[in-house]
């Protein structure tokens, strides 16, 4: 395994052994980001179901978007899983960057998540 991918794990867990203490029963947003795509779940721990998704291959925004990695896909992608989370009945979520430093892309998402009715 090389280098950056074990420091990507070690940083991934510790954010998520962090977000299960402070938690407190509050899905979780998990974002996941590829070179080409984003990606973000609404996750109920306690019953390992997920509650809402998008993604920016979704086909609705995949027509408007130029490009599926950039900020103004992410942007799309926070309104949508917010919109969606909003219709399951979730207002309260804890944010996981699943070791993704919170900039760039991964903020934009957070930002529009934000705006669309998701309190984190």
């Amino acid at each position: 395994m090389s280098r950056k991918i074990e420091l990507l794990d070690r940083r991934r867990a510790r954010v998520r052994r962090a977000i299960r203490k402070a938690a407190n029963g509050r899905p979780r947003l998990s974002v996941f980001r590829s070179s080409k795509q984003i990606y973000v779940q609404v996750i109920d721990d306690a019953t390992g179901h997920t509650l809402a998704a998008a993604s920016s291959l979704d086909k609705d925004l995949r027509a408007r978007l130029k490009t599926g990695a950039d900020k103004a896909a992410a942007t799309e992608v926070g309104k949508l899983v917010a919109e969606r989370a909003k219709a399951a009945g979730v207002s309260q979520v804890i944010f996981d960057r699943s070791g993704y430093l919170y900039h760039g892309r991964v903020k934009a998402l957070a930002d529009a998540a934000r705006e669309g009715g998701l309190d984190f």
